[in-house]
């Protein structure tokens, strides 16, 4: 990254800032990325036909292991099916939760369990999840998405991040691999370095919306207009307005730094 000249402000807390941006999330992209390796090779070698039972049970094989890991970001992951893609249930999530989620459970002890979600699209209940975002991004770009913070009415019930990327076969895309981290953890990881920042700094995702600052009026969640910035910039840019703007480059993640 090049040199920013900000009054005031160290380029190393800059520049550790950006680091730890990029090793939180790029980790969990790797994870993602084996998995999504393991069910691509699962679909072809069943040549694409496959049932629930034998998804479910590939799926929760899959992801148990970092479900169960002291100490992991990742609260639930699994994969999603097309509509239509298992031979036996035309809407499926092969989804799983982890230890750390208390979705539904009231107070009960958590413990890792699959995501009972309503798949029968007569129900009053059930939601098509490919008018998500998590489903949506992947599906058009074929690439690795960051969704939120937004609050997870299906998987969490708490501000959220997803991680998704698309899972193909014959070059369509049969489904995404993701995985779910609390906002709140990925607050305590990235706070310190941003608080580290003079000035106002906020890690905002590709729409502005805020995931981290050391500002208070910036609530997790609120939306930070970048009415200016076009796209994702592919270095530090410096805005009408006077903020910076610099590119978690191994996401899809900015660094917002209010004029000096």
């Amino acid at each position: 990254m090049p040199a920013i000249p900000l009054p005031g402000t160290p380029n190393g807390a800059i520049l550790d800032c950006v680091d730890a941006v990029n090793t939180t999330f790029s980790s969990v992209f790797a994870l993602i990325d084996s998995w999504r390796s393991a069910v691509q090779e699962f679909v072809s070698a069943s040549d694409g036909v496959v049932t629930r039972i034998e998804v479910d049970e590939f799926s929760e094989a899959l992801v148990v292991g970092e479900l169960s890991r002291d100490g992991a970001l990742v609260i639930g992951a699994g994969f999603v099916a097309a509509p239509a893609f298992i031979i036996d249930a035309p809407w499926h999530l092969a989804w799983w939760l982890g230890h750390a989620n208390t979705f539904g459970l009231g107070s009960a002890d958590p413990a890792i369990r699959r995501l009972q979600a309503e798949e029968d699209p007569e129900s009053e209940s059930f939601r098509d999840y490919t008018n998500l975002e998590w489903w949506r991004a992947p599906s058009s770009t074929l690439a690795q998405h960051i969704t939120g913070p937004y609050v997870d009415y299906l998987c969490t019930d708490d501000y959220t991040l997803t991680l998704t990327a698309p899972v193909l076969f014959t070059s369509r895309m049969v489904g995404v691999v993701g995985a779910d981290l609390y906002v709140n953890d990925i607050e305590r990881a990235l706070l310190p370095r941003v608080a580290s920042i003079d000035g106002s700094a906020t890690i905002v995702n590709a729409s502005g919306r805020v995931v981290v600052s050391n500002d208070t009026a910036r609530p997790t969640g609120s939306l930070l207009r970048l009415d200016t910035l076009s796209g994702t910039p592919g270095g530090p840019v410096v805005l009408s307005d006077g903020r910076t703007v610099i590119p978690c480059q191994k996401t899809s993640l900015l660094l917002v730094l209010d004029a000096p």
